[in-house]
């Protein structure tokens, strides 16, 4: 039971108390032996211990002896809509599966992308997702409200989420790789972002709901839509986010499309700032990684999708040198059919050593921060979560490490990231449990796979017809 405002109207508290505690703050504060308290949707304190004597209203007293406490991870960038197209296209590089999966995708509508969020979205939440940032760009013509289907879905799993509504308007006939059934027009997706914004985005404390402005890519967007569409994000105070510079084909396109880089390109287009976050950003330069830290632009890191489609390796130790707002991402999952963050903090971890900086690339808490703290700055939200903080939002997740997975290693945080996947006994999103005991709280997980699977099969089908 979620803590809660009690029948005399005082607000109920949930305590934790016997864990190792990663706050994730400013200063990277932990605590061998410590405890939290919640109080309503907030964290009320944190601190070395046990909890103050004499709290009222208690409701819930949790004995978190072998077990980690952190914030919940943030996932800053996904497709939730690919669940159903998983295990497809293994062997392809980013163009050649675009070009691959585009004629199934397009078929989508939205009881399967009903379906799609909630396996999506489930398996993040399982493996301690609290917010998580989809980016949904396929409306195929006839599809349905596909937002409304997808906003309805996630609400029954309970996690919060940054919808960036997204668009194309560059098809095939325009040289674009989608099918021309698959786009809509430009000023059809305008308003369509538009209308998405007015009727779903919610700017207050502890919102369940933030929409986004994102048109694809560039390789699938017309540069008047990216223009208009930084104009329409801005004039609603909302975020922007987009595709850019995942591989060197997509260089090459930008330099023979548009004469300059994609960094370049972007700025043109009115798309660097502190309100704009980029997925993948594997081919910066020197320059390009200059231009994101000193805009305040922000990257979605996305490692074992850049490794499933052989984009290469992101500099991310020279990012976060730089000052650059990064944070994790699955991607969709028909390209990381693992589906779940905290492969991300390990494979961010892994893979960047295999690059220039080696082993002093990133660290197990480097690794945290990214899909903790990190997230919640790449969304705007670090004022809100992110990190355990008296005041801040009760997303938190407690990972139980006293198993035989991880119970010969000595710290924590290195337990935890190093290790296998960690079970969870209790993920909170604003007090209210998602996972106890390592189910999801709201949903019957079968009836999601059974779902998920029949989807699947229907698209298949679908697009088998033509």
């Amino acid at each position: 039971m979620a803590a809660s405002a009690s029948p005399e109207g005082a607000i109920e508290r949930l305590v934790i108390e016997n864990c190792a505690i990663a706050t994730v703050d400013a200063h990277d504060t932990e605590y061998a032996t410590g405890h939290v308290v919640v109080a309503g949707n907030v964290i009320e304190s944190v601190g070395a211990g046990k909890a103050p004597e004499g709290l009222a209203h208690v409701d819930r007293r949790i004995d978190g002896t072998g077990h980690l406490v952190t914030p919940g991870l943030i996932n800053t960038h996904h497709h939730f809509y690919q669940w159903i197209t998983r295990g497809l296209a293994t062997d392809h590089n980013l163009f050649n599966w675009l070009v691959a999966l585009y004629p199934t995708w397009a078929r989508i509508d939205a009881p399967m992308l009903a379906a799609a969020t909630q396996g999506s979205l489930g398996m993040m939440v399982k493996g301690g997702v609290t917010t998580a940032a989809d980016h949904h760009y396929v409306f195929p013509r006839g599809s349905g409200d596909l937002v409304a289907a997808e906003l309805a879905a996630a609400a029954g799993i309970g996690a919060r989420i940054t919808l960036a509504r997204g668009s194309m308007d560059r098809s095939e006939k325009d040289g674009g790789l989608p099918p021309d059934f698959a786009v809509e027009t430009t000023e059809g997706a305008l308003l369509a972002t538009e209308e998405a914004i007015d009727t779903h985005h919610d700017a207050s404390f502890g919102s369940m709901v933030q929409i986004a402005a994102a048109p694809c890519s560039p390789f699938s967007v017309s540069t008047e839509l990216m223009r208009q569409g930084a104009e329409l994000a801005r004039r609603k105070g909302v975020r922007m986010h987009t595709h850019g510079s995942e591989t060197v084909e997509e260089e090459k396109f930008c330099h023979e499309l548009f004469g300059m880089g994609p960094t370049d390109y972007f700025e043109s287009t009115g798309w660097l700032g502190d309100d704009v976050w980029m997925a993948h950003c594997v081919h910066m330069n020197d320059s390009d990684i200059a231009a994101f830290a000193r805009t305040g632009t922000g990257v979605a890191h996305c490692p074992s999708s850049n490794a499933r489609l052989a984009a290469g390796i992101a500099r991310v130790p020279d990012m976060l040198a730089a000052g650059v707002p990064v944070g994790l991402g699955v991607d969709g999952t028909a390209s990381n059919e693992s589906g779940e963050l905290h492969t991300e903090l390990r494979n961010a971890l892994l893979i960047n050593r295999l690059g220039a900086h080696r082993e002093a690339a990133l660290n197990a808490r480097k690794a945290l921060r990214l899909g903790t703290y990190g997230g919640a700055q790449v969304l705007g939200r670090s004022a809100e979560i992110g990190s355990l903080e008296a005041g801040k939002l009760a997303d938190l997740v407690l990972w139980k490490l006293d198993g035989l997975g991880h119970s010969s290693i000595a710290d924590p945080v290195t337990a935890l990231v190093f290790g296998p996947a960690a079970p969870v006994t209790l993920s909170l999103v604003g007090g209210r449990p998602v996972v106890e005991d390592n189910h999801l709280s709201n949903v019957d997980e079968d009836a999601v796979a059974r779902t998920a699977r029949a989807e699947a099969q229907r698209l298949a089908r679908i697009a088998a017809e033509g």
